[in-house]
């Protein structure tokens, strides 16, 4: 699959295609659908497939300071739709003077003479141009003029829920990891560095991985949960593959901790993971995060966690 930042990185070469247009945090079962369709019309018509995104979140330019939390990261995203079929994932920056583009300007300039579309598939809610003016009806519209056709995909919903990414950062951020693997398809994931912590889990016998993630990342309610643990970063130091671990998220209340991290104690290794680029795979909460009276009490909990949690993902 072929990266490109921006329109200057498409090709001289570069004739017709099939695309799809979105922000895409999370490429959830709706995002699935869609990129699967985008795929199958580009196999159809022997054209190349092309996902179009945004980065940063245009919320973040468009209401300063009111960034959504980030559910996938620009490089998961591009590995998800890759594995769906996409063969050109193109980042466009949203910048103000792209927040201020008439609709009908960015469809001219981007989409027919820079991308050279055949067709395009959006999501029935799909808006673009300045202050959103544009709709999938002035994307027909316009593809009339100017030669290509336009589709929109109805949203995908489930036991009466329509999924939607705002849906899925509602019920992480209440914790519920669940419900979020099932709009997603797959557990919410949490990435990030692993830095040094304060050491405590070590002197309680379970030495915790202290993962701090990109900035406004998804992270999940405070609470415990069971969660599968793997290394991404490339020839990671004594790579794990994928492997269970007791997460804990919080201010560590029995100690009075005020910072909130994401600790995760991976069962039965024991390697430096210090440095090394990771991933945390959310799959149930186990309990809420509380305050406990002694040391004791807290390590029988931590022995519990373990216990559920290898219950959980065995």
């Amino acid at each position: 699959m072929r990266h490109w930042r921006g329109i200057e990185d498409i090709t001289p070469d570069w004739g017709r295609c099939v695309a799809t247009i979105g922000t895409f945090d999370g490429v959830h079962r709706g995002h699935v659908e869609l990129v699967r369709r985008t795929v199958n019309e580009a196999r159809k018509r022997r054209l190349p497939s092309a996902l179009v995104t945004f980065d940063p979140h245009p919320a973040q330019v468009i209401r300063a300071g009111d960034h959504p939390a980030q559910l996938t990261t620009l490089t998961r995203r591009a590995e998800l739709v890759g594995q769906l079929g996409i063969d050109v994932f193109c980042v466009v920056p949203f910048t103000r003077e792209l927040a201020k583009q008439p609709a009908e300007e960015f469809v001219h300039e981007f989409l027919v003479s820079k991308l050279h579309v055949a067709k395009v598939l959006v999501g029935e809610n799909f808006t673009f141009g300045y202050k959103a003016a544009g709709n999938i009806d002035m994307l027909v519209d316009l593809g009339r003029r100017f030669g290509f056709e336009a589709e929109a995909v109805r949203l995908y919903a489930e036991h009466a829920v329509t999924v939607s990414s705002t849906y899925i950062r509602s019920v992480v951020a209440a914790g519920d990891v669940s419900a979020a693997t099932e709009a997603l398809g797959r557990p919410h994931r949490v990435e990030g560095v692993v830095v040094h912590g304060d050491g405590r889990g070590r002197e309680l016998g379970f030495p915790t991985a202290n993962v701090a993630p990109p900035m406004y990342s998804a992270i999940p309610a405070d609470g415990v949960y069971a969660a599968w643990f793997s290394i991404l970063s490339p020839g990671g130091r004594g790579a794990l593959g994928r492997v269970p671990a007791a997460v804990s998220v919080g201010t560590n209340p029995t100690f009075s901790g005020r910072e909130r991290t994401v600790e995760a104690y991976v069962l039965d290794k024991d390697v430096d993971l210090y440095g090394q680029y990771v991933a945390v795979d959310f799959v149930r909460r186990l309990r809420d995060m509380c305050a406990f009276k002694s040391r004791e009490e807290l390590v029988d909990a931590i022995a519990k966690d373990v216990a559920d949690t290898r219950e959980v993902l065995q």
